[in-house]
C-alpha cells in the first residue's frame, strides 16, 4: 500500500517480510534516484526475516553467535538485529530541500519514535552517550526498545529506525546490540502493550507532519 503525504513524500507500508539484502538494494537505488531528482522521497515501513546487520563501526568481538545471516549495512553504528515482530522505518529524504543538518535529522527521527511511543502509553527517552530509544523495562531497569542507524549520501538520507513490537528477544543475544553490554532489550509486548504492525504504522504516521516540521526547523510537537 502507498500514498502521498502533504509534502509529496511517498509512504510505503509492507506487511510481508522483505529480505534485508533486497530492501537494502531497493533503498540504495531509491536514494540515488532521489539525488538525481528522478523519484519522490520515501518513508518505507516494513519487517525483515531474522538477520544481523553490521554498521560501519561494528566490532568483530560483538558478534557473539552468528546464527543468522550477517549483512554489512553501510549505515552508521555497530551490530543490530532485525526480525519478525520488529517494525523498521527506512527514511529516504532530500535534506537539500530542508536544513542540511545530519544531527537535526537524527534527533528528529528519535523524537518521532519517542513521541509515537508516548501516544500509545509507553514513556521513552534518549540516553546521554547511548544510541537508541530507551524505556523502563518490567524489572525497573532501563532497556532499549528502538534502534537508530542512518546514512546520508550527497544529502539524501537512508536507513532509519527500528522498534520492537513483539520480536523474539532471545535473538538479540547473538550480538552486543549497538555495542552496549550493560543494558537489555525490551518490546511493547514484554511491557504489556501489544500492538499490531498496522496499528503502530497508523500511530507513527499520525506524527509524520511533526517529524517533517522538525526537519525544516519549524516548531514541532516532538521531544
Amino acid at each position: 500500500m502507498s500514498a502521498a503525504s502533504p509534502e509529496t513524500v511517498e509512504i510505503r507500508r509492507s506487511l510481508n517480510r522483505i529480505p534485508y539484502r533486497e530492501a537494502l538494494a531497493t533503498m540504495e537505488a531509491r536514494n540515488e534516484a532521489i539525488g538525481r531528482g528522478e523519484a519522490k522521497e520515501l518513508v518505507w515501513l516494513l519487517e525483515h526475516p531474522p538477520v544481523y546487520t553490521a554498521g560501519t563501526s561494528a566490532v568483530a568481538g560483538e558478534l557473539l553467535d552468528p546464527r543468522f545471516e550477517v549483512v554489512e549495512a553501510g549505515r552508521g553504528g555497530r551490530y543490530t538485529y532485525h526480525g519478525p515482530g520488529q517494525r523498521i522505518g527506512y527514511v529516504m529524504l532530500d535534506l537539500r530541500k530542508r536544513e542540511r543538518d545530519v544531527r537535526r535529522f537524527v534527533q528528529a527521527l528519535e523524537g518521532w519514535v519517542i513521541a509515537t511511543l508516548g501516544d500509545i502509553g509507553v514513556s521513552a527517552w534518549r540516553a546521554e552517550g547511548r544510541i537508541g530509544i530507551w524505556t523502563q523495562d518490567i524489572d525497573g531497569r532501563e532497556a532499549k526498545i528502538g534502534a537508530i542507524g542512518v546514512r546520508v549520501r550527497r544529502w539524501v538520507t537512508m536507513h532509519g529506525f527500528s522498534v520492537n513490537l513483539d520480536p523474539d528477544l532471545a535473538h538479540f543475544t547473538g550480538i552486543v546490540p549497538c555495542g552496549i553490554e550493560e543494558f537489555g532489550v525490551t518490546s511493547l509486548a514484554r511491557l504489556g502493550k501489544p500492538l499490531a504492525p498496522e496499528s503502530w504504522d497508523e500511530a507513527l504516521l499520525a506524527r509524520l507532519d511533526d517529524f517533517l516540521a522538525a526537519l525544516n526547523g519549524k516548531m514541532s510537537a516532538l521531544p
